[in-house]
């Protein structure tokens, strides 16, 4: 068992904590909020992520797990200590360091003993060199330590799942001996774990994240192009994910990214390469993409009610994303705040975001439930994909409508099956819907293992099977 402290409750923090304690190790999580660290001491949790509250009481009750205010209380016998604080976007994009800088100084100020600090927050290539002199600077007297790079992978509403379960752990360090015991830190999840220097290792993580933020903005393009021209997006991703080269996952077209990570590490990565002399086009497309798909939601109801003065408009879905009470860049903010300042009445509903939408959106009509929202709007626009938005009563959803118009930003539903229920249906991308040039393939396996692929569309040239 080894002791562990880990500076800051957030997201990445407060899963890092309780999974390395579930691992059998003691944990103290360290915040200097104060109404953070008593929800937890009251067995809650400040945030909302599947899975998490329970562990989290596991772990307290078998007195692996406690919370302090403390750093004098959270380092006193800690042999590791990560850094988990939040870096936000600054003004011009730059990932704002404050957090890390009074993280690093404190933890100067109050060790008493070598450490291994661990730099787990998303960070600027060569904020470890930075932390590195941080801690020399401000130690009462020199006390060895060094410093490690473990950025995290860790998806929201997936986060206890990623945490024990990752791909891959990324370390970095000028001192070989401290990566090698941080190394053994992660033994137990029996995952690749790739050594490198301290640069490489923060880099690794932004380009990871830019690169998923690109499949999901190219994905999006491929998307308008598909509407302009006839073609179904969910059969083209679909298409092009069968080649082992592509690969399916990101390719599902709807009003764009959101979230704590893409958004400010993309920002982030473009200003390094900025002010390094570097000439990051691509960057600013991904990120002119996704701005743009989002108004293309605007657009679809502009164009379908005419005006959007004095029209009701429900939004399906408030968080980022589904299994999460995060708001932070969310589609629906950038959507309500320009259908509030075109005229329309905007009503929001979400699962679980509604606390969190109330505070960030305050000029927002809230109702109960999906009936609720639905009842007298002029149309629907579903931008979170929860579980209980895909099996709603559409009968009785349209009933209450006055104006049975559903744009679906996540392309959840089918089109034929909306248009059958009586909806004026658009989704993003689906150009047919389903009603010209469809391709029904069916597969079966014969007793030698092979399969074989029968296609009935009369078009000769994919009937072929053309790669083409």
């Amino acid at each position: 068992m080894k002791n562990i402290a880990v500076v800051g409750t957030g997201y990445v923090g407060l899963v890092t904590g309780t999974c390395f304690s579930d691992l059998g190790n003691h944990v103290t999580c360290i915040d200097i909020d104060e109404r953070k660290i008593q929800i937890l001491r009251d067995g809650g949790v400040p945030i909302y992520e599947p899975g998490l509250e329970e562990v989290v009481r596991r772990n307290v009750a078998a007195g692996r797990l406690t919370f302090s205010n403390s750093y004098a209380d959270g380092l006193h016998e800690a042999e590791f200590v990560f850094i988990a604080v939040g870096t936000p976007s600054g003004v011009d994009g730059e990932a704002d360091l404050q957090y890390v800088r009074m993280a690093a100084e404190t933890i100067a100020e109050t060790m008493d003993h070598p450490l291994i600090i661990i730099n787990k927050s998303t960070v600027p290539v060569g904020t470890g060199d930075w932390v590195a002199d941080i801690i020399r600077k401000h130690q009462p007297a020199p006390i060895p330590f060094a410093v490690v790079s473990c950025p995290e992978f860790l998806r929201e509403g997936s986060a206890l799942a990623d945490f024990m379960n990752p791909d891959r752990v990324v370390l970095g360090s000028l001192e070989r001996e401290a990566a090698e015991k941080v190394a053994q830190l992660h033994l137990p999840l029996r995952a690749p774990i790739v050594v490198t220097d301290l640069r490489t290792a923060e880099m690794i993580k932004y380009a990871s994240n830019a690169f998923l933020a690109t499949r999901i903005s190219f994905i999006n393009e491929i998307s308008t192009i598909c509407e302009r021209l006839g073609a179904d997006v969910k059969e083209v991703a679909a298409g092009m994910g069968y080649d082992k080269r592509i690969g399916r996952a990101f390719l599902d077209a709807g009003i764009g990214y959101g979230g704590s990570c893409f958004p400010k590490d993309v920002k982030a990565l473009e200003y390094m390469a900025l002010i390094n002399g570097a000439h990051p086009s691509l960057l600013r497309a991904v990120m002119e993409i996704n701005r743009d798909q989002r108004r293309h939601v605007v657009h679809i109801l502009r164009e379908l009610l005419g005006t959007l003065r004095d029209r009701k408009v429900g939004l399906l879905g408030l968080a980022f994303k589904p299994n999460t009470d995060d708001m932070r860049e969310a589609p629906s903010l950038d959507i309500a705040h320009i259908l509030l300042g075109e005229g329309a009445d905007v009503i929001g509903y979400d699962p679980v975001a509604m606390p969190v939408a109330e505070r960030m959106m305050p000029n927002l009509a809230l109702a109960k439930n999906a009936y609720e929202l639905a009842t007298g709007c002029d149309a629907l626009v579903l931008v979170t994909e929860w579980n209980e938005f895909k099996h709603l009563d559409l009968a009785r959803l349209r009933s209450v409508m006055k104006t049975p118009i559903c744009v679906d930003g996540r392309n959840v539903y089918e089109p034929e099956v909306m248009r059958e229920a009586g909806f004026i249906y658009r989704g993003i991308g689906r150009g047919y819907g389903g009603k010209v040039g469809d391709v029904t393939v069916t597969t079966a396996t014969t007793p030698n293992g092979k399969v074989v692929v029968s296609n009935p569309n009369p078009n000769p040239t994919l009937a072929e099977g053309s790669t083409s």
